[in-house]
């Protein structure tokens, strides 16, 4: 996927400026696909030169205009023709994976450093369960009243809750099996 797929869907959801896309990311689109607002700001100019989307700017009172983006049908056909398009299986890259199987190699100091890490690995994975969870809450306290933008959204955000329950309960096994080393 690229990023400008990624864009498009929270344009499409709603329209702002790269200022609010940016916190859009950080709050939930890069709960699954993160960019920096370098990278954002860069791809908006690279997408309204192709003509996926339209900017208008706007006054701000004491403060420099505003520029405020939304998708043009281009956009929307770009966008649709991706949707369309095969989900290739990713590839998963885990390097805690692979210091974990290296351990084997390495002395008790070794080990007792991994314990650390994957001790701080977890609590980072827990404070992001919480905030999800948290999101969850504040974003569809209702499952039942929900559109189909929103809907859709909720079972993205389940599929991040579930992955990183798996994620802490793997991360408890490692403990548990570091320990016993």
């Amino acid at each position: 996927m690229a990023l400008e797929h990624a864009i498009l869907v929270s344009l499409l959801e709603q329209p702002g400026s790269g200022y609010e896309l940016a916190r859009r990311f950080e709050r939930s689109i890069g709960r699954f696909w993160n960019a920096t607002h370098q990278q954002i700001y860069r791809v908006l100019k690279r997408m309204e030169s192709d003509g996926w989307v339209n900017s208008e700017a706007i006054g701000q009172d004491g403060r420099p205009d505003k520029r405020a983006y939304s998708v043009t049908g281009d956009g929307r056909d770009q966008l649709v023709e991706w949707l369309r398009e095969p989900v290739q299986p990713e590839a998963v890259r885990h390097e805690l994976a692979v210091k974990i199987r290296g351990a084997a190699f390495d002395d008790d100091a070794g080990r007792t450093a991994l314990i650390a890490e994957v001790v701080r690995y977890r609590a980072e994975h827990e404070t992001t369960l919480n905030r999800y969870l948290t999101g969850e809450k504040r974003d569809f306290p209702d499952d039942t009243d929900l559109d189909t933008g929103q809907r859709l959204q909720h079972v993205v955000l389940r599929g991040g809750i579930a992955y990183e329950r798996m994620l802490l309960d793997w991360l408890d096994d490692v403990l548990e099996t570091l320990r016993k080393i």
